[in-house]
């Protein structure tokens, strides 16, 4: 009987077609009259490897709930990229901050040649053959995930040209 009552409430959620991966984690904190508040950064990239991918970045007073902010807006914040025979359609470079971003199409085979923050990126979008160059010598995650999703919202699809082979 009381497992008829809640029955409703045990439903199996569906499953999300969206994979995450925590990009980074920052203990952040600022001082107030009363001392240092603590708090967390969280930055989550959200991706459907076919061409949809979001950068989520929330703050929280415990790890959890900036983890559950921050994959809520990369959701929220999806763009769809071009992808032509697993690579992007042309080669594209994008600036944010300090960091500089440069993305360049390859031939079937060749791989996703690229480090850090844009291998990630360009793995959860769904492009598998792509070489890539951080141009600046920032390491800060966040501007160079930025750069990297700038650079792939300037993608666009050529009209008149044959596919690459």
């Amino acid at each position: 009987m009381y497992r008829e009552r809640f029955r409703k409430f045990h439903k199996e959620k569906p499953k999300d077609e969206f994979e995450s991966k925590l990009l980074d984690l920052a203990r952040i904190s600022h001082t107030r009259a009363g001392g240092r508040k603590m708090r967390f950064r969280a930055v989550i990239v959200t991706g459907d490897k076919k061409g949809k991918v979001g950068l989520g970045i929330a703050k929280g007073s415990d790890v959890q709930l900036a983890i559950e902010k921050a994959t809520r807006l990369s959701k929220k914040y999806l763009i769809e990229i071009p992808i032509v025979e697993d690579t992007i359609p042309h080669e594209v470079e994008a600036k944010v901050g300090a960091a500089r971003v440069l993305l360049r199409p390859q031939r079937k085979g060749r791989g996703l040649v690229a480090g850090g923050t844009v291998r990630v990126v360009c793995s959860l979008a769904g492009i598998r053959n792509i070489s890539s160059k951080i141009l600046s010598r920032t390491g800060n995650k966040i501007n160079n995930a930025r750069a990297t999703m700038e650079s792939l919202k300037k993608l666009k699809l050529k009209q008149n040209a044959a596919p690459r082979t």
